[in-house]
């Protein structure tokens, strides 16, 4: 199954949530499956830090969907966030993670999950997240993102990627100061609220 493949389907499936994902390869795949959710998609987030951002968002904004784009590395790093969700059951986050069982933006060294024994939808759903499972097939992808985004209880999704780019995608051409700015601004204007105010001169 191919990243690319799963983010084209599940950016059919978006309008008007907020995005949040990781480094590496996804954040160009995402970029070019996704158009029409650049503004609201905050890239380039670091390892361990994208699902507990995206839970900060979903607790501060309870009313607005958010998707985390995690991957196997990133989560493998901050694991306690799955007993965080378990605990607090944010109603309106909807977690994937990348399961393409490598560290690709440094060459591709294997992560914990390549040797077919850790399971993170297994320590997920031992956390007490009983909405967390390991797809394989595209159509299943597709069906898990559906009542993902449509519950009220945390649901995590791990797909099983493979390692491989998407050839002849455009590189996203901003960096990752200017993505934080895009970003706020995309949630000032659709939430009608002012996050980072103009500078004050004394």
């Amino acid at each position: 199954m191919k990243r690319y493949d799963c983010m084209t389907r599940l950016a059919a499936r978006l309008k008007d949530e907020l995005v949040i994902l990781s480094l590496g390869g996804s954040v160009d795949e995402w970029y070019n499956a996704a158009p029409h959710m650049r503004d609201a998609s905050l890239f380039q987030q670091q390892l361990g830090c994208v699902t507990p951002e995206a839970f900060g968002l979903a607790v501060g904004l309870p009313h607005r969907r958010i998707v985390s784009l995690d991957t196997d590395g990133g989560m493998m790093f901050n694991l306690g966030i799955l007993a965080t969700l378990a605990n607090e059951r944010p109603p309106n986050l909807f977690t994937v993670v990348w399961d393409n069982e490598c560290y690709q933006s440094i060459g591709g060294p294997p992560t914990h999950t390549a040797k077919g024994i850790v399971d993170i939808a297994a320590i997920a759903r031992g956390c007490g997240i009983e909405n967390a499972f390991t797809v394989r097939d595209l159509d299943e992808f597709d069906q898990r993102c559906a009542a993902g985004l449509g519950a009220d209880v945390p649901h995590v999704v791990v797909a099983k990627v493979e390692a491989t780019l998407q050839p002849g995608i455009k590189r996203k051409h901003s960096d990752g100061r200017e993505d934080k700015y895009i970003f706020v601004r995309h949630v000032e204007a659709t939430e009608g609220i002012v996050i980072m105010g103009p500078s004050e001169h004394n």
